[in-house]
């Protein structure tokens, strides 16, 4: 019956009115802190500390620190709800929303999703509403507020009772009940599990499950028992048993109930909008059971609409009204029943007060006669259809409600676990492609490295090649040393040996023919002396002046030439004394005619090559020029080997000048200081 909804009361300390902020460490700024401060001050004025708050806030935004922003503005959130400025709350909440989603603040979500729960069932949008309830119960539940998003749970449910889904209701309160059972039983606990007990008993009324209704009723009693100041959840948790036994036609149960509530009549004048409702429900019964002065009856249904219509309050005149619409049909009198049906009529038309509404269509076509009583029954049909319908169509949209947030958070899970795989894979290729880099950077190293070795034996090679020509050279010496030793010895010796034998068997002869032979022996010693400086000459000349180097450059030449067909020209100036060039010197100028006659031959398609050395104020000049395809110089991209030939003529402080000309030539013109 209607007046069980109306009866329906929960005593809940709304937590969105005054969610606690996350305690952080606020900016060190003295101008946030100072303003933040006032605005939690709740010894200042309210418009003062919304004034204060706001000046917080814009100092936040400077300071880009999101955290910081969202704790000034949840408190405005705070501070807009005590002043009940609701206008206010949509736009800043849905802000909240998107900073707490961007800094993954889940316990900020679950207050702020609260709150709009609430802004959309102030404004009837019961829709709106379970969304965001239904949202801030799991944010809630995730960070371990088991009694916040119990109150969640709890305010869904009062929103499909409110809509008629009354099995839905019985879920949810029944998922609410079981987490504040869980719960320390203290005052709050105990209230919301009366009241979720008191809502579970009147659903079920609504499904006609009175049995069951009468059970939970019973067990909002047990809860009640426990809290101190009882008195209002005893009235009504009674009051609800005592209705459904009117309904079941138990009327001594009723009584008895009404009986022992009126044993306080004083407390429940302190109630007037309770006393008269129970006032005259509780005369209706004694005229059902028929045993009563049907004067004292009238009497207090009188009083009790009076009462109710001297305090404005609605809901009490209706349910007054019904029950004087009732009484005087059964007294037959059916203008006064008539009077009070159209009253509760249009009350309930006002106030969308469906089941107030059937009641009183259900009175007046009863009241009525022919075709009033049909046109108000039909309009009770169509009515109670419509609302069947709606039921269905409610209890669906809550239904689809909970699946499509459901299906964005796997959605949203999905996508994050895409999102992870995506990571890992990325960073499992980021890995690779370092290993990968690091592996051919390596390879590039050790290739390098193998290089430098390679020309550290070749260079070894070439040192050891010197060497070895140096050794021939110095045997060479020393076999044309024991050579002229060996004429002076036997040649010129000898011939000295007898000439001056000759001459002392001569020197007491004074004939003209020991004359004329003295003076033969006389030319015989010139020419003795001649060969004797012959042979001083050939001493004092190194017969391998100009050897050495020249013919390691001269053999190299040779070889690479042959090698790849082409004529050559060799020059070089007797001035350079290649002993005195330092190794390295003379390793990278081998290097350097090296690597020139490989270019030549793979790029120049050249027949003639000719290399010269020149010394020119104490500088060696090293022109090496082929008469090849020729290149331009300028749009040529340098390859490997003219930079080696630039790095090796750089190690010893020479410089690099190269000319060429399409089908003419190249030339390369090296200078390196002595």
């Amino acid at each position: 019956m209607s007046r069980k909804n109306i009866l329906y009361v929960v005593f809940i300390l709304n937590s969105i009115f005054l969610f606690p902020q996350k305690k952080e460490t606020l900016d060190n700024n003295p101008d946030f802190k100072y303003h933040y401060d006032n605005a939690e001050n709740e010894s200042k004025e309210l418009s003062f500390r919304i004034v204060e708050v706001k000046k917080a806030i814009e100092i936040a935004k400077t300071k880009k620190s999101d955290s910081v922003l969202l704790k000034a503005k949840r408190l405005l959130t705070t501070l807009y709800l005590k002043e009940f400025s609701v206008d206010s709350l949509f736009d800043l909440n849905h802000e909240n929303l998107k900073l707490a989603k961007k800094i993954n603040d889940t316990l900020a979500l679950g207050h702020i999703t609260n709150v709009l729960g609430w802004y959309h069932r102030y404004n009837n949008r019961s829709d709106s509403a379970y969304y965001y309830y239904y949202n801030a119960s799991k944010y809630f539940y995730s960070q371990g507020e088991k009694a916040r998003a119990a109150a969640a749970r709890f305010e869904m449910a009062d929103l499909q009772f409110e809509d008629r889904d009354y099995v839905g209701c019985e879920s949810n309160a029944f998922e609410a009940i079981r987490i504040y059972q869980a719960l320390p039983q203290n005052e709050s606990t105990l209230d919301n599990l009366w009241a979720l007990h008191n809502l579970v008993a009147i659903a079920s009324d609504e499904l006609k499950q009175f049995d069951k209704s009468i059970e939970y009723h019973n067990k909002a009693l047990s809860y009640s028992d426990k809290i101190e100041d009882n008195f209002l959840y005893t009235l009504y948790s009674n009051s609800n048993i005592a209705l459904i036994y009117k309904e079941l036609k138990q009327y001594d149960k009723a009584f008895e109930i009404y009986e022992n509530l009126f044993q306080n009549e004083s407390v429940l004048k302190q109630e007037l909008n309770n006393y008269a409702l129970i006032l005259g429900d509780y005369a209706l019964l004694r005229h059902l059971m028929g045993k009563f002065s049907e004067e004292n009856i009238l009497k207090d249904l009188n009083r009790a609409y009076k009462i109710s219509d001297s305090i404005q309050d609605e809901a009490a005149i209706m349910s007054v009204a019904l029950n004087m619409s009732e009484y005087y049909l059964d007294k037959k009198e059916l203008d006064s029943s008539l009077k009070y049906a159209n009253i509760s009529y249009g009350l309930g038309r006002a106030t969308s007060t469906n089941d107030v509404v059937l009641n009183a269509l259900k009175l007046k076509s009863n009241i009525e006669k022919d075709n009033n009583a049909s046109t108000y029954l039909n309009e009770y049909i169509k009515l109670n259809d419509s609302l069947v319908n709606k039921e269905r169509s409610i209890r669906n949209k809550f239904a689809r409600i909970e699946f499509e947030t459901d299906e964005i958070e796997r959605e949203n899970e999905r996508i994050s676990r895409e999102r992870l795989w995506l990571l890992g894979l990325s960073g499992i290729l980021i890995v690779t492609l370092i290993l990968l880099y690091i592996i051919i950077s390596q390879r590039a190293r050790n290739k390098q490295l193998k290089l430098i070795q390679q020309q550290q034996e070749a260079n070894e090679e070439i040192y050891n090649l010197m060497l070895s020509q140096q050794d021939k050279i110095d045997e060479a010496r020393t076999i044309e040393k024991k050579r002229i030793s060996e004429e002076l010895h036997d040649g010129i010796l000898g011939r000295l040996f007898g000439t001056r034998l000759s001459l002392d068997s001569l020197n007491m002869v004074s004939t003209p023919e020991a004359i004329k032979t003295r003076e033969n022996y006389i030319v015989e010693l010139k020419n003795i002396e001649q060969e004797i400086r012959k042979v001083s000459h050939e001493l004092n000349t190194d017969f391998v002046s100009g050897s050495g180097f020249e013919d390691i450059i001269a053999t190299l030449v040779e070889t690479q030439t042959l090698a790849y067909g082409l004529d050559y020209s060799i020059n070089t100036d007797d001035d350079i004394i290649w002993e005195d060039l330092p190794n390295k010197t003379k390793i990278h100028i081998y290097r350097i005619i090296q690597e020139s006659l490989q270019n030549i031959y793979k790029h120049a398609q050249a027949t003639h090559v000719d290399i010269s050395f020149k010394l020119k104020n104490n500088v060696i000049c090293l022109l090496i020029t082929d008469n090849g395809s020729g290149f331009d110089v300028d749009k040529t991209r340098k390859g490997i080997g003219i930079k080696n030939m630039n790095s090796r003529v750089g190690e010893i402080g020479g410089e690099v000048q190269l000319t060429s000309e399409k089908d003419v030539g190249t030339s390369i013109l090296i200078t390196i200081p002595i």
